[in-house]
């Protein structure tokens, strides 16, 4: 999934979808994993955000920085209706990457 060339936007949930986090990275399959490991951030850890649903790619860091900067002052509804764009089901779009 990831690329040296590539920066990413993500968005993680937990099972029960209370809780939406937006993050940016360069190796988006590293840094999901850490997630799902427990070595995220704190807030993830915390409430559990393990379940990649939404990611954006971006060929400079600028641009994802900016993306998710933007992404961070959206209120819930909007960001659902994103994830929902990519992935109607709210499926684990990581669920492979751990095996």
């Amino acid at each position: 999934m990831s690329s040296a060339l590539n920066y990413y936007v993500y968005i993680l949930t937990n099972k029960n979808r209370t809780t939406l986090y937006t993050g940016s990275t360069k190796d988006l399959n590293r840094r999901v994993l850490q997630h799902k490991s427990g070595e995220g951030s704190v807030f993830t850890k915390k409430y559990n955000l393990t379940i990649l649903v939404y990611y954006e790619v971006f060929d400079t860091y600028e641009k994802a920085f900016i993306r998710e900067r933007q992404l961070k002052k959206w209120n819930r509804a909007w960001k659902e209706e994103l994830i929902i764009s990519m992935n109607k089901e709210w499926k684990d779009l990581a669920e492979a990457w751990a095996e």
